[in-house]
């Protein structure tokens, strides 16, 4: 911002000197900022065209075993009926009847076209997985590993040739009001590209256990575009579409992205290990509010307030209290309590990490050795 000095001020105005100067300035910072905001590209065509043949549609097939809807109807005793009903519906009643659902979504190639990343809610309980590329080539999938918290899902495929694929780019350069294109199969119809802007970042979708902060569009989402990628200009994945805000069910310019800062870390642990193994503290926490804060003494009501402590947790051995707010984790603030449990499921098991936490009226230092996340161990939140 430029400021106006007094000294700049004669008879309650500007002087003719100082007005010229301060046109000067503000025309030169408004062209600055136009030089450094890109501008929108006059076609997404040779972009779509490069990046298409590594998005792929995603199809899958679950065998659903259920029974006979046809039951035999209640006759009085000793009807002239009952021998015959009786034997026609016995012979179809235990029946089993096997049908097959099948549902669509999105996935892109990565890692010398070998691996498939989608969402976890795409493949979830599916009996068979096929992979299905531009060309219309259908590829079975074997599942490597899936992470319901995150929602995202890696597969692999052996293809006669060697398949394109794209790259992951930085989320966190991402701007709000960056340019982006996001393509997938939406409603089945195949590989769709629609383009728009990031809307905001850092939403919180209400998914459960809080892992993601989802980079928001206006580029349309619809059904089938679930584990579809979102790209920058660079052609770099910097997001997976996983959901939309709709009261229709089709696209209303709001949809939620996983960001590639997330994404990379699961990814890699999946292909790794099969599964996310993640940090775990043995805390539960709840929001520091403005009233908890001044009564504590914190000039802004942030961090994460330790309402309870597990037993036998890292906390506890790191002597973590009861009323402790957690400010700082491995070096990462803690702006909001929602912020904790992402910032220490992502940091290394058995690693040594400083945790800043104000207690009494100071700030205290203590060292914490992170524990390993077990299902039975998550802790609520409030």
């Amino acid at each position: 911002m430029n400021h106006i000095h007094t000294s700049n001020v004669r008879n309650g105005g500007l002087n003719r000197r100082s007005l010229t100067a301060l046109v000067l300035v503000v025309t030169m910072g408004l062209s600055s900022v136009v030089a450094n905001a890109k501008s929108a590209p006059d076609s997404f065509a040779d972009l779509a065209q490069k990046l298409l043949p590594a998005v792929v549609n995603i199809s899958t097939t679950q065998n659903v075993e259920g029974r006979g809807g046809v039951q035999i109807p209640q006759l009085p005793p000793g009807s002239p009926f009952e021998d015959f009903f009786k034997d026609f519906f016995e012979k179809n009643r235990r029946q089993e009847q096997k049908r097959s659902v099948t549902s669509l979504g999105s996935g892109f190639i990565i890692r010398n076209g070998e691996y498939v990343v989608t969402n976890n809610h795409v493949i979830q309980d599916a009996d068979e997985i096929t992979v299905i590329l531009q060309d219309n080539t259908r590829l079975k999938a074997e599942l490597i590993g899936r992470d319901q918290k995150t929602d995202l899902a890696v597969l692999k495929v052996k293809p006669k040739d060697k398949l394109p694929a794209v790259k992951f780019g930085n989320s966190d350069k991402a701007r709000v009001g960056d340019w982006v294109i996001a393509i997938g199969n939406p409603f089945g119809l195949g590989g769709s590209v629609t383009a728009g802007i990031i809307s905001a970042r850092g939403r919180n979708i209400g998914n459960g256990a809080n892992y993601t902060d989802f980079i928001q569009t206006d580029a349309s989402i619809n059904r089938g575009n679930s584990g579809g990628p979102m790209f920058n200009l660079n052609g770099e994945v910097i997001g997976v579409n996983t959901a939309i805000y709709s009261p229709t069910g089709g696209s209303v310019g709001i949809g939620f992205s996983i960001p590639s800062a997330t994404v990379k870390t699961v990814v890699n642990q999946l292909i790794k290990h099969g599964e996310v193994k993640r940090g775990w503290l043995g805390v539960r926490i709840q929001k520091v509010t403005p009233e908890i804060a001044d009564s504590i003494g914190l000039e802004k009501a942030e961090g994460a307030l330790v309402a309870s402590v597990s037993a036998g947790s890292p906390a506890e051995k790191g002597k973590i209290k009861v009323g402790d707010v957690i400010l700082q984790f491995n070096g990462q603030a803690v702006k909001e309590m929602r912020n904790l449990p992402k910032i220490v499921a992502g940091t290394e098991i058995d690693k040594e990490v400083t945790v800043l936490v104000w207690r009494n009226g100071k700030m205290v230092e203590i060292q914490i050795s992170v524990g390993e996340l077990e299902e039975e161990k998550i802790a609520r939140r409030e």
